[in-house]
């Protein structure tokens, strides 16, 4: 698909579910363009001034109002909560994890006092970053999601899981149990057991390749944030673009491989 038809097709997605939200007076944007440059920076997967140069180079003729690069990007954080109209709904089996995001090469810890990434393990290696703790649907689609530092204990994303108590049986793997105080809901699986868990992995694989979600150079906690958010949102989308249809052994195959920038 052409990079104009598609801004346009998700531009249209993303308006279809913005319809009760009204534009500011004082505002140059439409919350649905706002919204829509948001989930292109996600998808994009690179920093701040990058992508600006390339919707401001290439792009200005769909976003005739885009205002400054600062100004964006406050948008983006300030309205980071329309995200939840694109969180999926909960299922009767649903799967939570937690993946480690790289902010800051373990060499420069501590060399700012304004670093908001700590120290923590993530696939058997030190980062300096952060960690998003989600909740999946049986169909791989993203429910709930919180972050926190990288240096938290999965059993943090306890709330989470919990969340869920009357609607899910979440599976998780060993690291979310803790000593006492496991959501009722919560079923740790041993390695090896419940291959369903593996759509974890299927996931964070798209997102990682195509959205360049393993590595980011955020400074400030609310854009990163921001960006967890809208990165989410997109992938929600994306892999409903055409549909969940399940092979004939019903199970359903995710990609957003083409819709890579």
């Amino acid at each position: 698909m052409p990079t104009e038809a598609f801004i346009t097709a998700l531009f249209c997605r993303v308006d279809d579910m913005m319809l009760d939200v009204p534009k500011h007076a004082q505002a140059r944007l439409y919350p649905s363009e706002i919204v829509t440059l948001a989930l292109l920076f996600a998808l994009k997967g690179v920093g701040e001034r990058a992508f600006y140069r390339w919707v401001e180079r290439d792009w200005r003729q769909l976003f005739p109002q885009l205002p400054d690069r600062t100004r964006l990007f406050r948008l983006f954080q300030t309205h980071q909560a329309w995200t939840d109209r694109f969180l999926a709904a909960p299922t009767v089996l649903g799967v939570a994890d937690t993946y480690g995001i790289e902010l800051l090469h373990p060499w420069r810890e501590g060399r700012s006092p304004k670093q908001i990434g700590k120290k923590g393990l993530s696939n058997h290696r030190w980062i300096i970053g952060g960690k998003l703790g989600f909740v999946l649907n049986q169909w791989g689609l993203v429910t709930a999601w919180e972050c926190a530092t990288a240096n938290v204990h999965d059993s943090t994303f306890h709330p989470l899981v919990a969340r869920f108590q009357e609607e899910m049986i979440v599976l998780t793997d060993t690291a979310f149990h803790a000593q006492q105080g496991d959501p009722p809901n919560m079923k740790v699986c041993p390695r090896g057991t419940w291959n369903d868990r593996m759509v974890v992995e299927t996931v964070w694989s798209m997102l990682t390749t195509v959205c360049h979600f393993k590595k980011m150079a955020h400074r400030v906690w609310a854009s990163f944030r921001a960006r967890l958010a809208f990165t989410l949102a997109a992938f929600n989308i994306l892999v409903q673009w055409h549909g969940l249809k399940p092979d004939e052994n019903g199970l359903i195959h995710l990609s957003i491989a083409e819709f890579g920038l």
